[in-house]
């Protein structure tokens, strides 16, 4: 088995660079079923959240892995319901029981609206307490990033957005760089756009390193210094994505993959309303 390279955090922290993640597998079996899969083969990251609805299914996934908790890293996320700091105090404490853990390695803002200040101000205080050992944000753009941070005490250790080789976050990444903050990336993969798995350079790398076009783009992504979330509930899937770390594209081959970039995702954060669409999507209290 593969040993996972690991990224060092702003905190002095070692994260795994490629994680496994769980958004959209729904809370009826699939969830633990596929952590547990994906923890045997090899995996030691594990992404959830509050608005994934399936915390429960990974924590008991991990405590019947058998694998000690001090070799598995857990990353979930604050809910936008649950900005504040007393909302957010209490909303931790739910990750940590649905997980089963007594700490989670990274807890984010999952979204970027409404009382972050106040909402991190929690995370701190959990963070100073030993629940959190690591704390992050997620989907925030430069423009969001300049409104929030500013006010923390704390430097986020990361930012997870969109990132795959259609998007390549530059004007964001530059930002985050000054800060020694680590990007991670949510639908790495391009949300299984097959424009992107035909294009030419990255069918021609495919074939000359004996990879599918999703390893070539896992691949890209970590010599970027990207940590990244392939998703899958397919045994096969699950274990062709984590099989990138034998090989290594070259400068030039890394160039025109970066040529690939139209600087544009499919979620702008910065468009009006976005947090009360979030809201309506997802509410995480409907069943309190």
């Amino acid at each position: 088995m593969t040993k996972t390279p690991t990224i060092t955090l702003n905190d002095g922290r070692a994260i795994p660079a490629i994680g496994f993640g769980t958004f959209q597998i729904p809370d009826d079996g699939s969830t633990y079923q596929a952590v547990k899969e994906a923890l045997a083969i090899g995996y030691r990251h594990i992404d959830t959240a509050v608005a994934y609805f399936n915390e429960d299914e990974v924590g008991q996934a991990i405590k019947d892995s058998g694998i000690p908790r001090d070799q598995i890293w857990v990353t979930s996320k604050l809910w936008l319901q649950d900005y504040g700091f007393d909302a957010a105090s209490r909303a931790i404490d739910r990750s940590l029981t649905k997980l089963r853990l007594d700490y989670i390695d990274l807890y984010l803002i999952h979204q970027p609206y409404g009382d972050v200040p106040g909402a991190w101000q929690a995370m701190e205080a959990a963070q100073k307490a030993g629940k959190l050992k690591s704390i992050g944000v997620s989907n925030m753009t430069p423009t969001l990033w300049q409104k929030f941070v500013p006010q923390f005490e704390t430097i986020p250790a990361v930012n997870q957005v969109e990132f795959n080789p259609y998007f390549q976050q530059q004007p964001l990444r530059q930002l985050l760089a000054a800060q020694d903050v680590k990007l991670e990336a949510w639908a790495p993969l391009g949300q299984g756009n097959q424009a992107l798995f035909k294009e030419p350079i990255i069918q021609q790398l495919a074939i000359k390193y004996h990879k599918d076009a999703g390893q070539i783009i896992l691949r890209f992504e970590h010599q970027e210094g990207v940590i990244v979330f392939p998703k899958s509930v397919h045994s096969a899937r699950i274990k062709s994505n984590r099989d990138i770390f034998d090989f290594e594209l070259t400068s030039t081959e890394m160039a025109q993959l970066r040529a690939l970039d139209t600087g544009k995702g499919h979620h702008d954060p910065d468009a009006p309303g976005v947090s009360e669409q979030l809201l309506h999507a997802f509410d995480v209290h409907a069943d309190d």
